[in-house]
C-alpha cells in the first residue's frame, strides 16, 4: 500500500518543471532531451515495448482522432490504453485503460514506484515523468494496444520514444508558433519528427506547404504516406444535433463509387457508412483519419473488422468538442483555442444554429493568437462575455476586452468562469445560443460549473437536456 496520499502524489508531480504553464521557454534539445526519457523508461523496464501503439501528432484533431481509434479498438476486444493531455476536469483523465481513468490509488502507487528511477535521472520535467507513469500503467494493466497523443510538437516530445504500428498526423495549423516556428512548413517539420523509419504515416488533408514537408521527411525515412483525401476518401452523409454520419472508401474503390453516385445508389456495392456522435465537419475528417490509421494497422497485423470500427465510432466520447450541454436553453462548450479551430467552430455554429444569436463566454491563454480567434468568431457573436480560467497562462479579461473593442464588439467582463455562465443564463434571450470557447481550461471549468448551475435553472429551462 502506498504511503502517499493522492494529493501528495499530485504535489510530487507538479513539483517538476511543467512547461504547459510556462509562458516562455525554448523548444530545443537542450530543454527537451529524449535521452532523459529513454533512460528513465529503461530503468523502469522499458514498459513502452510491451504493447503495440498508435502515435498521433497534429495541431488540431489529435485528441478526437485518438478517441475514435481507442473506441474502435475497445469494440474489437482489445484492452486499450489511451494517453492524452492536458486533462479537462481531473488529472487522472490523462491516463486511461478501456475508457476508465487511472484510479487515485494506482496513480499514487505508480508515483512511488517511479521515484527511485526519477531521482537517478537529472532534469526530468513533469510531462516526462507522467509519460513514464502512463506507459508503466499500460504495461501493468496488460493492455493489448495503446493510443498515445503527442503533447507538444512531435520531434522532441516525451512520447517520441515509441516505435508504433502507425504514426498519424492530424490537421496542421498555426499554434505554439513561438516554439515550433512561424511558418507552416516549420510546424510540419516538428510534427513529422514522430515518423519512424519504415513505419507508415497516415496524414490528414493539409495545406500544400505542410503536405510537401511531411511527404519529403517520410520519403527520407522510407515510410509510406497514406493521405486521407487521396488514398482514403470520405463524404458527410447527414447530421443533426444528436450526431452525424459519413461514408469512407478507398482510392481503388473510386470507380465503384462513381457508379454508385451516377445511379443514385442503385448498385450492389455501396460505401460503408459510419455514425459518429461528435459534431462539426472537422469531426468527419478526424473519423476518416482514424479509419485510415486502423486500416493501416490491420495491414500490419492488427485484427479489427468493419463491425468493430462502426461500433467504436458510434460509441466515441470526447467532451468539450462542440458539445451540446443543453437544448433548452441552448448551451454549447468547445475547446477551440487557435484561429483555425475558431474558424471551424464558427462554421459549426452556422451549420447547426443558422441565424440564431450567439452569446459567447470567452477566455483564452495569453500566448494564443487572440486577434485571429476574434476575427473568426466575433462576426458571428451578438454578445461577448470575457472571463478568466484559473490557470497561470490565462489572459487578463481587461486585455481581452480591449482587443474585442477594436473589433467593435460590446463586451462584459465576468469572473470567475462559473459566474460568467450563470450571468449568461440569467440574461439569455429567446432562441439564443450560449457558447463557451477559447481554451480547454475554460471549457473544463464550464463543464464543472454546469453540474452546479443546472439545479438553479427555472423548470421551464430544464427540458430536453442533451
Amino acid at each position: 500500500m502506498s504511503t502517499l496520499t493522492y494529493q501528495q502524489a499530485l504535489d510530487y508531480l507538479y513539483g517538476f518543471v511543467d512547461y504547459s504553464v510556462e509562458r516562455s521557454y525554448r523548444y530545443s534539445p537542450d530543454v527537451f532531451d529524449l535521452g532523459r526519457v529513454q533512460k528513465l523508461l529503461s530503468d523502469l523496464g522499458s514498459p513502452q515495448d510491451s504493447w503495440p501503439s498508435f502515435h498521433i501528432a497534429g495541431t488540431k484533431g489529435k485528441g478526437s482522432t485518438s478517441s475514435f481509434i481507442a473506441s474502435a479498438l475497445r469494440a474489437a476486444g482489445y484492452r486499450t490504453g489511451l494517453y492524452t493531455s492536458p486533462h479537462l476536469l481531473q488529472f487522472n483523465e490523462r491516463i486511461q485503460i478501456d475508457g476508465q481513468p487511472i484510479s487515485e490509488a494506482e496513480l499514487t502507487d505508480l508515483v512511488e514506484r517511479v521515484q527511485p528511477a526519477v531521482a537517478a535521472t537529472a532534469g526530468l520535467t513533469m510531462y516526462e515523468v507522467v509519460t513514464a507513469i502512463a506507459f508503466l500503467h499500460f504495461a501493468r494493466g496488460g493492455v493489448n494496444c495503446a493510443v498515445v497523443e503527442v503533447g507538444l510538437g512531435g520531434r522532441l516530445d516525451a512520447t517520441n520514444v515509441l516505435l508504433p504500428l502507425v504514426s498519424v498526423i492530424t490537421s496542421l495549423s498555426y499554434d505554439h508558433t513561438h516554439l515550433l516556428g512561424e511558418r507552416l512548413s516549420d510546424i510540419a517539420r516538428e510534427k513529422s519528427g514522430i515518423i519512424k523509419p519504415g513505419v507508415p504515416v497516415v496524414l490528414a488533408p493539409q495545406q500544400q506547404e505542410a503536405e510537401h514537408v511531411v511527404e519529403r521527411i517520410a520519403k527520407e525515412r522510407g515510410s509510406d504516406v497514406i493521405l486521407v483525401g487521396r488514398d482514403w476518401l470520405f463524404a458527410p452523409v447527414s447530421h443533426d444535433l444528436s450526431g452525424q454520419s459519413l461514408q469512407i472508401w478507398s482510392a481503388w474503390e473510386q470507380p465503384m463509387m462513381d457508379k454508385f453516385v451516377e445511379t443514385g445508389g442503385d448498385e450492389e456495392w455501396a460505401p460503408p457508412r459510419y455514425e459518429i456522435p461528435l459534431l462539426g465537419h472537422h469531426q468527419v475528417v478526424n473519423a476518416a483519419v482514424a479509419y485510415a490509421a486502423l486500416k493501416v494497422a490491420a495491414d500490419r497485423g492488427l485484427t479489427i473488422d468493419e463491425a468493430s470500427i462502426r461500433k467504436g465510432f458510434q460509441q466515441t466520447v470526447w467532451p468539450a468538442r462542440f458539445q451540446i450541454l443543453s437544448h433548452s436553453p441552448v448551451v454549447v462548450v468547445d475547446s477551440a483555442h487557435n484561429r483555425d479551430s475558431a474558424l471551424k467552430l464558427r462554421l459549426a455554429l452556422d451549420d447547426y444554429f443558422p441565424r440564431q444569436r450567439v452569446t459567447m463566454i470567452f477566455g483564452a491563454s495569453a500566448d494564443k493568437d487572440l486577434p485571429g480567434m476574434f476575427e473568426e468568431l466575433l462576426p458571428r457573436v451578438s454578445r461577448l462575455i470575457v472571463t478568466q480560467a484559473a490557470h497561470p497562462r490565462a489572459a487578463e479579461p481587461a486585455d481581452l476586452a480591449l482587443l474585442a473593442h477594436r473589433h467593435g464588439a460590446r463586451v462584459e467582463i465576468v469572473v470567475p468562469v462559473e459566474e460568467a455562465l450563470r450571468h449568461a443564463l440569467r440574461t439569455q434571450r429567446p432562441e439564443e445560443v450560449i457558447l463557451a470557447a477559447g481554451s480547454l481550461f475554460v471549457a473544463g471549468e464550464v463543464l464543472r460549473a454546469w453540474s452546479l448551475v443546472q439545479p438553479s435553472l427555472p423548470a421551464s429551462q430544464v427540458e430536453a437536456r442533451a
